[in-house]
């Protein structure tokens, strides 16, 4: 096991890869590893400093997540985040409770003098999320910050480097988390920044070299940020005649994607294999209208696809995808006990028929840094830029079963959109914007007519990460256009409406 700096345990809390993304931002490498990890393996890593996540559960619970019993005697710096400040007040000592109303969103945080708040100003904004708090703190502690309804919103045994907090400093409303967390690694634990998107590309692609060595790589690409980027890896590692980028067209594709696809890949000089699959996915989908079974009935034929093409080559031993960490962490619960939000098509292994090992490189990064990691490939700037588009493509972007007539009014709704973002200039201004087919009809009229037609949803948002997510604030006249094209231009639509929800408690996707 390679030396991690700084290891984040995981005690269940939807952000607890932020915490890895802002300090890898600020230059200090870590990793997350479940709470009950093996205390054999955390040494092996020999960490810097501890940090302990949030979570779901209440630490004086009967079945309350607890870490091994040595870690606490490590000599290690440890901070605790929410749960993991509760945990470390009670463990040494303090009382945790259940609040009398849970606390959640926005704080002024009064600081002390204290070297983990250097560079800090006072009255800073913090983000809380609890149910559960402290109402004594451990002999030893001290209290280093406040807010209105948190008297123990920060406290410390700086003797022993023992920080704990009440709020959020990974999430983006803290709005000197990522300093807060920087000081805890660098001033605490004396980490160095020396880690690098450009020394991750290097070492993701040694090992793909080690991986592979000298079999063949089937890369399902779908044009999308993650899987051209994992492409570029590829095309780095190996030799041309070892990988074999394979699109599926599944009919539910946006506007004019085949050709713009076709057109990426010949530009970057890479073989592409296009398969036009439409058929096949529209037969596993006819009637489906479980967002869960669509995913799955999805993700399990493009694996047959796969398979099927893979046979037409000899030594082809792995199957590259780009998954990210967003996807796993909404999928399963593979580093610790977070809750399942939804599954994605490219999570959770391949089934036990298929002989493919998995080359994954991008599993552990989110879609900023991935974008990053695209322009240290050098990669073009349009092509990293582009919206999110998830791999069920337009099925779980139409309410319900899918059928022809709604991916027609989807596809011509979403690219009209497209086409109003880009004249406007806000296309870059946004994370990832569509429209979404509610199969929901309303009456309207059209001259002296009354129609009965669908109502199309746009969907835009702005996010760092797609952890967390606002709706965009696009102004009423660019909206305004895109909803007189749409109902003009386009037979069988005659109500847009605008979604204004935010992640959470929405998803960005509606399915």
């Amino acid at each position: 096991m390679k030396q991690v700096p700084i290891l984040v345990l995981d005690f269940g809390s939807q952000y607890t890869q932020l915490i890895a993304r802002k300090l890898r931002e600020s230059g200090v490498y870590c990793e997350v590893v479940p709470y009950r990890e093996n205390i054999v393996d955390i040494k092996a890593r020999k960490p810097q400093g501890i940090i302990l996540s949030g979570g779901p559960a209440s630490v004086y619970a009967e079945d309350a997540y607890k870490p091994d019993e040595e870690l606490w005697s490590l000599g290690l710096p440890i901070m605790g985040i929410c749960y993991g400040m509760q945990l470390m007040t009670q463990r040494y000592g303090g009382e945790v409770v259940s609040a009398d109303h849970h606390e959640y969103g926005k704080a002024k945080l009064s600081i002390t003098d204290c070297a983990i708040f250097t560079g800090m100003s006072n009255d800073e904004t913090v983000w809380m999320s609890h149910g559960d708090k402290a109402t004594r703190i451990p002999d030893g502690f001290e209290v280093i910050g406040t807010s209105e309804n948190s008297p123990y919103a920060a406290i410390a045994n700086v003797e022993q480097k023992l920080y704990a907090f009440q709020f959020h400093p990974e999430v983006h409303h803290s709005v000197e988390g990522t300093k807060l967390l920087k000081n805890f690694a660098k001033h605490i634990c004396g980490c160095d920044s020396t880690w690098n998107m450009g020394g991750f590309a290097k070492e993701k692609i040694a090992t793909i070299k080690a991986q592979v060595g000298d079999k063949k790589v089937l890369c399902g690409v779908s044009g999308g940020v993650d899987s051209s980027v994992v492409a570029a890896m590829l095309h780095e590692a190996l030799p041309k005649e070892q990988i074999i980028c394979v699109f599926v067209d599944q009919g539910l594709l946006r506007k004019n994607e085949v050709e713009d696809v076709q057109n990426m890949f010949k530009m970057l000089d890479m073989n592409l294999i296009t398969i036009s699959a439409k058929a096949e996915f529209m037969a596993v989908l006819k009637d489906v209208s479980d967002p869960e079974t669509k995913r799955k009935a999805i993700g399990e034929k493009f694996i047959e696809i796969f398979d099927i093409e893979a046979k037409k080559h000899t030594d082809v031993a792995f199957l590259a995808q780009g998954t990210l960490y967003t996807d796993v962490i909404e999928s399963v619960s593979v580093k610790g006990p977070s809750k399942t939000i939804k599954s994605h098509h490219n999570v959770g292994g391949l089934p036990d028929w298929m002989t493919f090992e998995l080359v994954e490189p991008l599993r552990e990064i989110f879609k900023d840094e991935v974008r990053k990691l695209g322009l240290e490939l050098g990669l073009p700037k349009d092509m990293i830029g582009r919206h999110p588009f998830p791999g069920p493509g337009l099925a779980i972007r139409t309410m319900g079963a899918v059928t022809e007539e709604g991916l027609h009014l989807i596809r011509e709704s979403d690219a009209i959109m497209q086409e109003e973002l880009k004249a406007t200039g806000y296309y870059d201004k946004v994370w990832q914007a569509f429209t979404v087919l509610l199969n929901v009809q309303s009456v309207g009229v059209m001259g002296d007519n009354r129609t009965y037609d669908n109502t199309v949803c746009i969907r835009m948002v702005e996010s760092v990460d797609g952890m967390t997510a606002t709706f965009a604030h696009v102004p009423h006249d660019v909206l305004e256009g895109m909803s007189r094209r749409i109902i003009n231009e386009i037979d069988g639509i005659n109500r847009v409406v605008y979604d204004i929800s935010s992640k959470p408690p929405a998803t960005i996707e509606w399915e």
